[in-house]
């Protein structure tokens, strides 16, 4: 198994945080931009076992490297690491695809939650460590979050970011007609800048809450990003394979997710 090649051990807070950090995106890919790729890896009736007829539990795992994969649990006994929730892919055909992923998603964040603390306990982090540690996952959003937009209903309600990009060149139009005025003093051009400032704090302030819905990390206005037609979730431009010149060309945008949607039996 992969896992194994790539296993390290993290031992200080940080590093603990980093490793959950891959994970965390390996999985939240398999759930979003690869969702379609990780929903036939789990298909129940593909599983069988060779000569034996009886179909296999399979788990979801992310690895450190931000990569995902579908497998079969660790042999040994006890498990080198904290398993993830057996049987997966034979809840699939049971539920609706959007239960199931919600489903998937829940038993992810506690195996991450798992594996970090399982680091926690073996290397010896005491109280505060612990804490901090908790406090630096606390602050992303869950998988579930990610995979179900749950952590935008507040962030919705604000005014949306442009639809095709977030390098933002918007100016007040009090400061557009200071800057035409030529007959504005020194002073008036001192308080034009400090609104300037101001303004960009403020876009900040509104859409710092947006999370990228592959990889749930926070909007930056220095960074291309793109809205979802469909489901009106964001990404980054560079998550989802799109370019700002591309992007002026899409009349109506939908995320890998939306494209990859059809109807179940």
């Amino acid at each position: 198994m992969e896992g194994a090649a790539a296993l390290y051990n993290p031992r200080t807070v940080e590093e603990v945080f980093r490793d959950f950090k891959g994970r965390r995106a390996g999985m939240i890919k398999a759930l979003t931009t690869d969702v379609e790729e990780f929903y036939q890896q789990c298909d129940p009736e593909d599983q069988m076992v060779i000569g034996g007829g009886e179909k296999e539990n399979l788990c979801l795992y992310g690895f450190p490297s931000e990569q995902w994969e579908v497998n079969l649990p660790a042999e040994e006994v006890p498990p080198e690491l904290p398993e993830p929730a057996l049987g997966i892919n034979f809840a699939r055909d049971g539920m609706q695809e959007k239960d199931w992923l919600s489903l998937v998603a829940v038993h992810s964040d506690a195996w991450l939650i798992a594996v970090a603390f399982y680091f926690g306990a073996r290397f010896g982090f005491d109280k505060a460590d612990r804490k901090r540690l908790f406090n630096m996952i606390n602050d992303l959003p869950t998988i579930f979050e990610v995979v179900t937009g749950a952590a935008k209903k507040q962030v919705k309600e604000k005014p949306s970011v442009p639809n095709h990009g977030s390098n933002k060149s918007k100016t007040n139009p009090k400061m557009q007609r200071a800057a035409e005025s030529q007959g504005k003093d020194s002073r008036a051009s001192q308080v034009k800048d400090e609104d300037e400032v101001v303004d960009e704090e403020d876009e900040e302030d509104e859409h710092g809450e947006t999370l990228c819905g592959a990889c749930g990390e926070n909007y930056a206005s220095d960074e291309f990003w793109i809205c979802c037609d469909i489901c009106e979730k964001w990404f980054h431009g560079k998550c989802v394979k799109i370019t700002p010149a591309r992007a002026e060309h899409i009349k109506q945008y939908k995320c890998p997710s939306c494209s990859n949607k059809r109807v179940r039996p």
